[in-house]
C-alpha cells in the first residue's frame, strides 16, 4: 500500500532511507561519492554503560582520549571524572560492549598503547602549584597495573613512537584560570616541561626517563611554558604544542635535543560571527585580525609536515587548522572554512561566537589503503571534518561527520577501517551522555549530513534549531520549516529534498512590515480576555508585545509549527512564554497563530481565546495544519485542571474556535519525565497524523511515535481516540546516534513521502545534529 495524503494507510512499515552523498571540497553535490568509500557512523557507545546496563545513573562520566589495542578489538579511554581507565570490546564494531573500568587513583589526562600495554598519564596534583603526576603501565589483557613511574608534574598528552623505542609525555603544569598575577602576565609557576621515556626494553620496570627543558623558547611567557599536546613521526621526531604560549617545538627523541621551535603565528579572519546575542543571531559579517593560533591537538601527516588544531585560548579563537612543515613554514591555513561549514550544517555554536567559534580541538592522520586522511575534531560544533591531505598545500574536504557532544580525542584504526571519536560532555539532565563514536569506512554513500544549506553571495544560509515541518501542497520536492525562539529575527526556510543532501535553498524573515502584529495583537489579546481572566494573566502588557517586534520590523516569537495556507503564504504557530501563577516563569507572551504572506509579512493574528489563555502553561502551541477551511493546532501538554492537552480548532472564515482533548501516552522512560505533542499534519477526509514524544534523549528516550486520529465525528470538548502508526525508536537508532530528544517536525509530501525532523536546540547543550529523515511507508 502506498501512503497517500488523501487516504491514511492503516498500517505503515518503516524503513530508513539513507543514501546521502558527502560534501566535496567545493560543497557541491557529487554523485560519484555514491560509489566512493565513505565513513559512516555505525554505533555510539555511551560510557555510562560501564556503570549500569541501561545507563540508569546520574554519575558524570567522560570519554576524553581514546586508544586501541594493537589488534584494534579493544578501545581504551581516559575517564577523568571517574579517575579511571575504560575498556570497550569492539570485536563487532557495530555492537560495542562494555568490559570494565580500572580505578587509577588520579585524574587520567591521556592514554596511548605500546605493544600489550596501555600507558596512562595521571594528574595527582594537590593544586596548581604543588604539582605531581605519574605514568601508569596497564596490561591490556588483564586490565591490571604492572608499573608506575613518577613524572614530577601534572601531565597532559602522551604519545608512543611508531618505533616503540620512546614514549613522550608533556608536563603542562597548567595555570589556575582564576589566578591573577600582580604584573598582569598570566604566568604561574612551576613551569611545564617535556619528558622522554626510553621504552626499547621489554620490561616496563627497566624504562628510564629524560627531561627536556621548555623554558626560554616561546616569545610569550617564556618562563612558563605549558605544553599541551604531542605527536611522534616515523623519524622519532616529536612535535609539541605550547598552546598558551602560541608556540611549537620539535624535539629529536633519540638525542633529546630541541631541533626547532617557532611561533604558531596568527591568522586574519573575515566573514565570521564574533557577537553573542540573546536571543541568538548568526551573522557572518565580522572580522578579526592577527588572532594567535594557540594550537591544541597536533598530528604528523608525514615526516615533514604536521597539522595543528587551532583551538585558541587567551586571545580568542582562530577557528581552524594549519598545516606546517617541520621548519615552521605555513603551507595551508583553513581560515574561516570550519566556521562556515558548521553554519552550513546547522552546527554553528552561536553562543561561542565571542570566544572560539566552532573551536577545533584535536587532529588525527592515517592512511586507509592509498588514501591519506586528516580528521579534525570541532569541540563546540560536535563535528569531525575529514580531509584528503595527499597534497598538504591543498587539502580536499571529503566528509563531515556528526558526533555526540564535545569530541575531544580522535583515533584512526586503518587495519579495521574504523575511526573512533571520544565525546566527553556528560549531563543527563541536558540529555547528553559522554560516548565513543564509531565510524566505518566502506563503499556506501555518506549518511550525513541529511540537511545542509546553500550558499548565497558566497556565504552559507544560517540555520539551526528547526522545529515544525510542512510540505508544499503540489511540489513533492519542497518542504518548509521554521526556527524556534533560540534565534531572533525568526525565519521560514525552504528545503529542496530532490537534492542530496536535502538543501535549504531560501531563508525568509517573518516581519511585521505592515504593523499588523503591533496593532492587531493588542486588540486580539484584549478581546480574548474578560476581566477575571485579565486579572489572572497579570503580566502580558504592551512592553511584552513590543519585545516581539524589532526596529527593522523582524519579529522575535517562538515558531514551533508551520503549515502552508490554502490561499497562499503560511500559518505559523508561536508557543507562548510563561506559566500563569508561576513567579519563576512570568507570562511574557501568549500563544499566537500568525498568517504570513508569501513574502513573510504578517497578515493576521489569532489567539487561543479566553478559556485557554487564562490557564496558559509554558508548554504551548507546537504543530499546526490547515484542512477544509480550518486550522488544527496541537498544544504540547495539558493546561490547568485538564487531564489532556488540546488540539485547538479554528474556523478561518467565521473565526470561531473550539478544541478537543488528545490523550497522551504515559511516560515510559526510566528517567521519568513527561510526554507531549510535537506536530500535526492533515491527511485529508478529517484524518490527521500526530507526532508524540517524551522529553528524554539517549538511553533514557522511550517515546517517539506517530499516531493517526480521525476528527470526522467528534464534538468540541471530546477526548479523541488515536491509533499507533509508527514507533520511531528503531528508525532513529538506525542513524547510529543516541536517540534525539526533540523529534519535532512531521510532514507528508504531495506524493505521499513522510519526513521527520529533530530540533537541535541551536547547539546549546546539544550536539547540534539535525536529522531530516525520509521514511518509506510501503507495506
Amino acid at each position: 500500500m502506498t501512503f497517500q495524503k488523501n487516504a491514511l494507510a492503516m498500517t505503515i512499515a518503516m524503513s530508513l532511507t539513507i543514501g546521502l552523498t558527502a560534501c566535496n571540497s567545493d560543497n557541491d553535490n557529487d554523485s560519484s561519492n555514491a560509489e566512493a568509500q565513505n565513513f559512516n557512523r555505525i554505533a555510539t557507545f555511551p560510557v555510562c554503560l560501564q556503570l549500569d546496563d541501561n545507563c540508569h545513573v546520574d554519575d558524570e562520566t567522560a570519554a576524553e582520549i581514546v586508544a586501541a589495542s594493537v589488534d584494534g578489538n579493544t578501545l581504551i579511554y581516559s575517564n577523568s571524572p571517574n579517575e579511571s581507565l575504560g575498556f570497550v570490546d569492539i570485536s563487532d564494531p557495530s555492537s560495542p560492549m562494555p568490559i570494565a573500568e580500572l580505578a587509577l587513583g588520579g585524574e587520567p589526562t591521556s592514554v596511548t598503547v605500546l605493544n600489550d600495554y596501555a600507558l596512562v598519564a595521571i594528574n595527582t596534583s594537590e593544586d596548581y602549584v604543588n604539582v605531581s603526576g605519574a605514568l601508569i603501565v596497564v596490561d591490556i589483557a588483564t586490565r591490571s597495573e604492572v608499573a608506575r613511574m613518577d613524572l614530577g608534574g601534572q601531565p597532559d598528552s602522551i604519545a608512543a613512537s611508531p618505533s616503540g623505542d620512546y614514549v613522550a609525555v608533556v608536563i603542562e603544569n597548567e595555570r589556575d584560570e582564576d589566578f591573577e598575577p600582580t604584573d598582569g602576565a598570566p604566568v604561574q609557576l612551576p613551569a611545564g616541561g617535556f619528558i622522554i621515556i626510553d621504552t626499547a626494553l621489554s620490561d616496563p620496570a627497566d624504562w628510564t626517563r629524560r627531561n627536556v627543558d621548555m623554558t626560554g623558547l616561546a616569545t610569550l611567557f617564556p618562563s612558563d611554558p605549558e605544553p599541551e599536546y604531542v605527536d611522534i613521526n616515523d623519524d622519532d621526531m616529536a612535535v609539541i604544542t605550547l598552546q598558551e604560549n602560541n608556540h611549537i617545538v620539535v624535539v629529536d627523541l633519540a638525542s633529546g635535543e630541541v631541533m626547532n621551535h617557532f611561533s604558531a603565528g596568527t591568522v586574519d579572519l573575515v566573514n565570521i560571527d564574533t557577537e553573542e546575542e540573546d536571543a541568538a543571531l548568526i551573522s557572518l559579517t565580522s572580522s578579526a585580525s592577527d588572532v594567535p593560533r594557540e594550537p591544541d591537538g597536533v598530528t604528523w601527516i608525514s615526516n615533514d609536515h604536521f597539522v595543528t588544531a587551532d583551538e585558541g585560548d587567551l586571545y580568542g579563537g582562530s577557528r581552524g587548522f594549519t598545516i606546517f612543515d617541520k621548519d615552521g613554514t605555513v603551507v595551508y591555513s583553513s581560515g574561516n572554512t570550519l566556521d562556515h561549514l558548521a553554519v552550513k550544517l546547522g552546527h554553528y555554536p552561536d553562543a561561542r561566537s565571542g570566544n572560539k567559534g566552532n573551536e577545533p580541538e584535536n587532529a588525527e592522520y592515517a592512511m586507509f589503503g592509498d588514501d591519506e586522511y586528516l580528521f579534525v575534531n570541532s569541540e563546540r560544533s560536535s563535528l569531525i571534518f575529514v580531509y584528503d591531505v595527499e597534497n598538504p598545500e591543498m587539502p580536499e574536504l571529503k566528509q563531515i561527520l556528526p558526533t555526540a557532544a564535545g569530541p575531544e580525542g580522535v583515533l584512526a584504526i586503518p587495519s579495521r577501517d574504523l575511526l573512533i571519536a571520544a565525546s566527553e560532555v556528560d549531563e543527563r539532565g541536558d540529555k547528553l551522555r559522554s560516548a565513543l563514536n564509531i565510524y566505518q569506512l566502506s563503499e556506501q554513500a555518506a549518511s550525513y549530513p541529511t540537511l545542509q544549506s546553500a550558499d548565497v553571495d558566497g556565504l552559507p544560509i544560517a540555520w539551526s534549531a528547526l522545529s515544525g515541518l510542512a510540505a508544499h501542497p503540489t511540489d513533492a520536492n519542497i518542504l518548509y520549516t521554521v526556527n524556534d525562539s533560540y534565534y531572533q529575527q525568526n525565519r521560514i526556510f525552504t528545503i529542496d529534498v530532490s537534492q542530496t543532501p536535502a538543501t535549504i535553498t531560501a531563508s525568509m524573515k517573518i516581519t511585521d512590515s505592515d504593523n499588523v502584529l503591533a496593532s492587531i495583537a493588542a486588540t486580539a489579546v484584549d478581546a480574548a480576555l474578560d476581566d477575571d481572566d485579565a486579572a489572572r494573566i497579570e503580566t502580558f502588557d504592551s512592553a511584552d508585545l513590543a519585545a516581539l517586534i524589532n526596529s527593522d520590523k523582524t519579529i522575535n516569537i517562538d515558531p514551533e509549527g508551520i503549515a502552508v495556507a490554502s490561499d497562499g503564504g503560511f500559518w505559523v504557530a508561536s508557543e507562548g512564554a510563561g506559566t500563569i501563577g508561576d513567579e519563576d516563569r512570568p507570562l511574557n507572551s501568549l500563544n499566537f497563530i500568525f498568517k504570513v504572506s508569501p513574502t513573510g509579512a504578517i497578515q493576521d493574528v489569532v489567539t487561543l481565546g479566553a478559556e485557554l489563555n487564562a490557564m496558559q502553561v509554558r508548554f504551548g502551541l507546537e504543530g499546526i495544519t490547515e484542512h477544509n477551511g480550518k486550522l488544527y493546532a496541537a498544544v504540547q501538554r495539558a493546561w490547568g485542571d485538564n487531564d489532556h492537552p488540546v488540539i485547538f480548532i479554528y474556523d478561518i472564515e467565521s473565526k470561531e474556535s473550539s478544541h478537543v482533548f488528545y490523550p497522551l501516552d504515559d511516560a515510559e522512560s526510566q528517567n521519568g519525565g513527561w510526554v507531549g505533542l510535537s506536530d500535526i499534519t492533515a491527511m485529508g477526509d478529517d484524518q490527521f497524523l500526530v507526532l508524540e514524544r517524551d522529553n528524554q534523549g539517549g538511553p533514557d528516550a522511550a517515546i517517539k511515535r506517530i499516531y493517526s486520529i480521525d476528527l470526522s465525528d467528534v464534538e468540541a470538548g471530546d477526548t479523541i481516540n488515536k491509533t499507533l502508526e509508527v514507533d520511531l525508536m528503531d528508525t532513529l537508532a538506525a542513524t547510529g546516534a543516541m536517540t534525539f530528544e526533540k523529534i519535532e517536525g512531521l510532514a507528508v509530501t504531495a506524493s505521499g513521502e513522510m519526513y521527520i525532523l529533530n530540533d537541535n536546540d541551536g547547539v546549546k547543550d546539544n550536539s547540534g545534529e539535525t536529522q531530516l529523515l525520509k521514511v518509506s511507508t510501503a507495506n
